[in-house]
C-alpha cells in the first residue's frame, strides 16, 4: 500500500503567499566561544579544536566561486525557514523552530569501512582542516521547488583523501544522528531511521560534491543541516543529507532512506532529470522560492558539463 506523506505534494499545489506569511524570525543562539572566524589554511590542520556554537558565527571562505551562472541567491530568511529536514516535522516550516535547541556540540564523524586510516573526527577538527570556500549551487527538490545558496565548505574528495580509501571501496554509505530526544520527526514511522544516503565513490570525488559547515558566510543553522552535511548540487535535495555523523566506505551499494521507503519513486541516482518524471507530477519545470512563473528544469541541475561524463553509457530512465 503506497502511503501519501507530505513530500509527495508538489510546489505547483502550494501557494508560494505562505512562505511570506509564515516566515519566522532567524533565531541567534548563545555567542560564539572562542574564536568566531574558521579562516582558510593552506594545508589540512587537526591541532586543538575551536569551539563554533551554532549561532550565526561567521566563517571566512578562501575563495569564493559562483556556480549558478550568476542566478539571484535565495535570500537567507527564505532559505533558514523553509526546509525539508523530516527529523525535525514533515513540513518546510517545522524544522526552524524544532531544531532551535538542537545541540551541535559536542559532536564527531567517524569514517570507517573500506579505509587504510580509519578515524573518528571532532566537528571542530574538521572545521579547521582545510581552506573553507564559498560555493554559490542551485539545489532542485524532488518536488518541484528550488533555491541558489552560496554554500562554504570543502570539498568530500578532500576529506576522504585523508582515510585513503582501500581499492575494493565503490560507495560511500553516510549516516544523520539518531536522537529522538532532540529530533521529534524520529519518533514518528514516517521513514526508517537513522537517516542514510549514498554515493558511488567517482561521484563523491568529484570535486562538486561539497561537505558544508555553512552558509552565508555563517556556520549552519541547525534547520540547514549543522554541523555538517553534504551538498551535491546535481542531485535532488534529499541525497544531500544532513547532520552527518557517520561516513563508510563499502563494496556494494548502500540501501538509502528513500529508495528502502518508496523503491519506484525515489532512485538511488536521483540525479535531476527533467525528462523522467516522478510517478505522480512532473519534473520537466520547477519553481524557483521568491519567484511566481515556473522555469525549465536543467538537466542535472545545469550541471551536466560537469558530471555528465559519469553516467556515460548509462540508461538514466531506469537508473534514476
Amino acid at each position: 500500500m503506497l502511503i501519501r506523506k507530505p513530500q509527495d505534494i508538489p510546489s505547483s499545489e502550494i501557494t508560494d503567499r505562505k512562505l511570506y506569511l509564515n516566515r519566522r524570525k532567524f533565531m541567534v543562539g548563545a555567542a560564539a566561544l572562542g574564536a568566531a572566524a574558521v579562516v582558510g589554511r593552506a594545508t589540512w590542520d587537526l591541532g586543538s579544536p575551536e569551539m563554533l556554537v551554532n549561532a550565526a558565527a561567521k566563517l571566512q571562505a578562501s575563495k569564493r566561486t559562483d556556480h549558478a551562472g550568476g542566478e539571484k541567491q535565495t535570500p537567507l530568511q527564505d532559505i533558514t525557514n523553509y526546509n525539508n529536514f523530516y527529523e525535525f516535522g514533515t513540513d518546510k516550516y517545522s524544522p526552524a523552530g524544532l531544531a532551535k535547541e538542537f545541540r551541535t556540540r559536542p559532536w564527531t564523524v567517524s569514517v570507517e569501512g573500506l579505509v587504510k586510516r580509519a578515524k573518528t573526527y571532532d566537528i571542530d577538527a574538521v572545521l579547521k582542516m582545510a581552506p573553507l570556500e564559498e560555493r554559490v549551487y542551485r539545489l532542485r527538490c524532488v518536488e518541484g521547488w528550488s533555491m541558489v545558496i552560496p554554500w562554504l565548505g570543502f570539498p568530500l574528495s578532500d576529506f576522504l583523501r585523508q582515510v585513503e580509501p582501500s581499492p575494493g571501496a565503490k560507495f560511500v554509505e553516510f549516516t544523520t544522528l539518531y536522537d529522538p530526544k532532540q529530533m521529534p520527526g524520529q519518533r514518528s514511522s514516517v521513514l526508517e531511521w537513522p537517516y542514510i544516503e549514498g554515493l558511488r565513490l567517482d561521484e563523491a570525488m568529484h570535486p562538486l560534491t561539497l561537505l558544508t559547515v555553512g552558509l552565508y558566510g555563517e556556520v549552519l543553522p541547525n534547520q540547514n543541516g549543522a554541523p555538517l552535511r553534504l551538498v551535491v548540487p546535481w542531485k535532488y535535495g534529499f541525497k544531500s543529507i544532513k547532520s552527518v555523523v557517520k561516513i563508510r566506505l563499502v563494496d556494494r551499494q548502500p540501501a538509502t532512506t528513500w529508495n528502502k521507503s518508496a523503491p519506484t519513486e525515489y532512485g538511488f541516482y536521483s540525479n535531476v532529470n527533467p525528462n523522467v518524471d516522478h510517478p505522480r507530477w512532473s519534473q520537466a519545470k520547477e519553481r524557483r522560492i521568491g519567484e511566481f512563473f515556473k522555469r525549465k528544469t536543467l538537466m542535472f541541475n545545469g550541471y551536466a558539463e560537469q558530471v555528465g561524463n559519469l553516467y556515460s553509457g548509462m540508461d538514466l530512465r531506469k537508473d534514476f
